[in-house]
């Protein structure tokens, strides 16, 4: 398995792995527009946030689901391997991994945000 960017969307679980990207996508749009134009009333810094952290929790939730019906599979199964387990791990950790990128690349945007009004 190739380290593809495409392959791991695929394998994190396409719904949380494109929702988060979009959510990526519109936190970084949000941080160029408010550096750009400003946000005097805050509003902007407000969804950023709001943006983050729905993406923050969407891979966690991912991340949860998958590792239920990993578990599902287990249970109906007497012996698995261990690079199987290992595999199914690093699967669901995909997405809340790249919900906590998302996450920071916001946190950092409004940090920037923050200093550029002082």
């Amino acid at each position: 398995m190739k380290l593809l960017p495409l392959n791991l969307f695929n394998d994190g679980g396409p719904l949380f792995m494109y929702t988060t990207l979009i959510a990526l996508l519109i936190c970084i749009t949000l941080i160029v527009k408010a550096l750009l134009k400003g946000d005097e009333n805050g509003k902007v810094i407000k969804l950023i946030k709001s943006v983050s952290l729905f993406a923050l929790v969407w891979g966690f939730l991912g991340m949860m689901i998958g590792l239920i019906s990993a578990f599902d599979a287990i249970s109906l199964n007497d012996g698995i391997s261990h690079g199987v387990l290992a595999g199914g791990l690093k699967i669901a950790l995909l997405a809340p991994t790249f919900g906590m990128f998302t996450f920071i690349i916001a946190r950092l945007g409004i940090i920037g945000l923050i200093l550029k009004e002082k």
